[in-house]
């Protein structure tokens, strides 16, 4: 589903995010920036070998923060790996790791010049944390990142299943009817 905000793309869709054709997909990596299980395990089988050895060269990335590698085999220009909370009741600060995580992706893209990003959903694996409380946070910071000045045209949100697409949809409609 595509949306319009202030001139630039948004879109929600339902789909395997190693297949979208866009400058930068966002990964939803480990502080170990490892690869392992769900999106992250996907994105590293389907760059191959080279996004590892980018990863191993960069060491760690802090939750709440990204960093940027090459995109290997994948379809896109780069990824940016980004570490999200772990949720842990929503007492811990997770909302505002979460917030951050998104916001730093954003930055590295403007900083890169990136023109269109796609994202999963962020820390709803097996992180946790839930995707009610997630998707508010994810479609915020992407709308604040498009009132900046920012390269970016168009902003994709990714999901596997069809019950997310379903919440990032009724989330963002909910959103921008409040914004307008």
């Amino acid at each position: 589903m595509d949306f319009a905000y202030k001139g630039k793309k948004i879109k929600i869709v339902q789909g395997d995010i190693t297949r979208i054709k866009t400058d930068a997909i966002v990964n939803a990596a480990n502080e170990g920036l490892r690869g392992g299980g769900g999106v992250d395990g996907a994105i590293h089988r389907a760059a191959g070998p080279s996004l590892m050895e980018e990863t191993r060269k960069i060491g760690r990335c802090p939750t709440g923060q990204a960093v940027i590698t090459g995109a290997g085999n994948l379809q896109a220009k780069y990824v940016i790996h980004t570490v999200g909370p772990i949720w842990a009741g929503g007492g811990s600060g997770e909302a505002d790791l979460l917030k951050s995580a998104y916001a730093s992706s954003l930055k590295i893209a403007r900083e890169h010049g990136v023109v269109s990003i796609a994202f999963p959903s962020i820390s709803t694996g097996i992180y946790g944390f839930p995707i009610e409380k997630a998707a508010p946070i994810a479609v915020r910071a992407a709308l604040d990142h498009l009132d900046e000045d920012t390269t970016l045209e168009e902003v994709q949100f990714v999901l596997f299943s069809k019950p997310d697409y379903e919440v990032y949809q009724r989330v963002l409609e909910g959103i921008l009817g409040a914004r307008s």
